[in-house]
């Protein structure tokens, strides 16, 4: 891997600059996912250039991971599609000012319901790209007789291929934080501003001040509380603008460095809520378990995308093995870039609509690494209720009964299994299941994916991969599919 060491005047400013080449041919016996009986065959090329880019210094971080796809087949026509994660921090003046910069660009589900996403087939007609970026100077600074004080503001921005979606947000957020010499407490306070613009839409706004408190009782048991109020612009179903008190009170329990777990409940405009967040660090395993309920949008979503926490979780684990922070990251991408070929998205499925929802979450995340073997794990099951009418979506899902969407349940499981049989040789199994249900139009549909294949490092720079994988999609809507696939990729390192 390439490295480059700037100078000490510099900063000591490490950059590593990776680019590849990806060369792939696969066979599949439903190339257009077509129900039984209706099945055509096929064999596609991908040529896929690539580069990773990791700058790390004492005031600058940045993460790039991007490639370009070209696929070529006889039963659809040929096609690209672009990938991208990319990060970045930079300290800009000492303490004071510092920026955060976010973006991806990514493949994603339009509708719920319907064919997955298969990665190394050509998208479907229930597929578009979306690109999602986001910028925020901050302002910090520590004040030695009061606390921390922060001022953030956030232009991100969403869009899709051909409009479907297509919003941009602009939010300050304003926090406030001390802790009192001696008294073992501390406190908090924050204020928010949020105003969204869709292309087809009116401009919508949010607003919410609260204020904190966590006091400690001993060293292992702590007890939380905070207050405050929120507004929403946006109109209910019931024509009312969301908006009122709240508060939450909870407690958070960590009997090691290692282990965490924090939880509340509480009151907002649509009812009780309950929030959890619990992580396990063990030698070999790292657990997290989170529940959150929250109103949300689409967009929004598609904002906090990535694999974020899974990548946190092996990073942990992967820092006695690979204490090179570059190299770790270089294997972390490569780990999750090959899960997420499982044939859909880890985690629960976003999909296109502009309603807000209330999102009730639950997911449990496990990675485990050994030597040998790398193991991440996940469970997740999402509720979402609309807020809005449905006639806003009536651009996005013109094909999909929008009654449909008005309330909808997900369950899914995904794990991803790799084991090192030689320093040179590694085999793999990716298993991925999701049900997706709308319990107001009785309508379900669910996907399996399984995926078996064999890694060889033949030289340096070049490694050669065999993947076989079989999907299935079933719906009491008609549309049930069967695929199976054999994949042989070479890749190339420069």
């Amino acid at each position: 891997m390439p490295l480059l060491i700037l100078p000490a005047p510099a900063c000591a400013l490490e950059w590593l600059v990776q680019p590849s080449l990806r060369l792939r041919e696969s066979y599949t016996d439903n190339a257009l996912l077509a129900p039984s009986g209706q099945q055509q065959s096929d064999f596609i090329t991908e040529i896929a250039p690539g580069l990773a880019l990791l700058g790390n210094g004492p005031r600058l971080q940045v993460h790039l991971d991007a490639s370009w796809r070209k696929l070529v087949s006889q039963r659809s026509a040929d096609s690209s599609r672009q990938q991208l994660q990319g990060a970045g921090h930079a300290d800009l003046i000492g303490d004071w000012l510092q920026l955060d910069a976010r973006a991806s660009i990514s493949q994603h589900s339009i509708s719920p319901f319907g064919a997955p996403a298969i990665g190394d087939l050509p998208s479907s007609a229930n597929h578009s790209t979306v690109r999602v970026a986001s910028i925020s100077p901050v302002l910090r600074h520590a004040f030695r007789a009061l606390g921390t004080a922060e001022l953030r503001y956030t232009r991100s921005q969403v869009s899709s291929d051909d409009a479907l979606l297509s919003s941009h947000g602009d939010e300050l957020a304003l926090q406030l934080a001390g802790a009192p010499r001696g008294g073992g407490w501390n406190w908090n306070a924050g204020y928010e501003v949020r105003r969204t613009q869709d292309s087809r839409l009116a401009a919508q706004s949010m607003e919410r001040a609260s204020a904190g408190l966590r006091y400690p009782f001993n060293r292992s048991w702590a007890g939380t509380a905070s207050a405050g109020t929120e507004k929403e612009s946006y109109e209910s179903g019931s024509g009312s603008h969301p908006r009122g008190r709240f508060w939450s009170v909870g407690a958070v329990w960590t009997p090691s460095a290692r282990t965490s777990v924090a939880l509340s409940t509480g009151r907002r405009f649509f009812g009780r809520t309950y929030s959890l967040d619990a992580r396990l660090l063990q030698r070999h395993t790292n657990w997290s378990l989170q529940y959150s309920e929250d109103i949300t949008t689409m967009p929004a979503q598609f904002l906090r995308l990535g694999n974020r926490d899974a990548a946190s979780l092996l990073d942990q684990l992967w820092r006695g093995a690979y204490p090179d922070a570059q190299e770790r990251r270089l294997r972390i991408d490569a780990f999750l870039r090959d899960a997420g070929s499982l044939g859909g998205e880890l985690g629960a499925l976003n999909y296109f609509s502009r309603r807000y929802f209330l999102q009730k979450q639950l997911s449990l995340n496990m990675a485990r690494a050994t030597p040998k073997t790398t193991w991440l794990a996940s469970l997740h099951a999402t509720d979402r209720t609309a807020q809005t009418a449905s006639g806003v979506d009536s651009g996005i899902l013109p094909d999909i009964d929008l009654a449909s969407l008005e309330r909808t349940r997900q369950l899914g499981a995904n794990s991803s299994w790799q084991w090192r049989a030689s320093p040179r040789d590694s085999l793999r199994l990716d298993a991925g299941y999701a049900s997706v249900r709308s319990l107001s139009a009785l309508r379900r549909d669910d996907n399996l994916t399984l995926t078996a294949g064999f890694n060889r490092v033949v030289q340096k720079n070049m490694t050669a991969s065999i993947d076989v994988r079989h999907t299935r999609h079933h719906s009491n809507r008609g549309g049930s599919f069967r695929e199976n696939g054999m994949v042989a990729t070479l890749t190339m390192q420069f």
